[in-house]
């Protein structure tokens, strides 16, 4: 299901990335979600679209998920 804000995302996701990532995540996957919405995996294909587009403009260094310099 579409989440309506970031407070709504995963633990996962809220604890790790920034809110300006989270923000990404979201819209990602709501996108995701509505060209999706009749495939039967259709929870897991949306979070790998919304990890794929966060991993655009971050990158994990350590622990911490940063921006990617342009």
């Amino acid at each position: 299901m579409p989440y309506r804000e970031t407070e709504d995302l995963p633990q996962s996701v809220r604890e790790h990335l920034p809110q300006h990532a989270q923000e990404i995540y979201l819209a990602a996957f709501n996108n995701a979600w509505q060209q999706h919405e009749r495939d039967p995996d259709i929870e897991a294909i949306v979070h790998r679209i919304a990890w794929a587009a966060v991993k655009r403009s971050y990158r994990k260094e350590g622990d911490v998920w940063v921006p990617i310099e342009r």
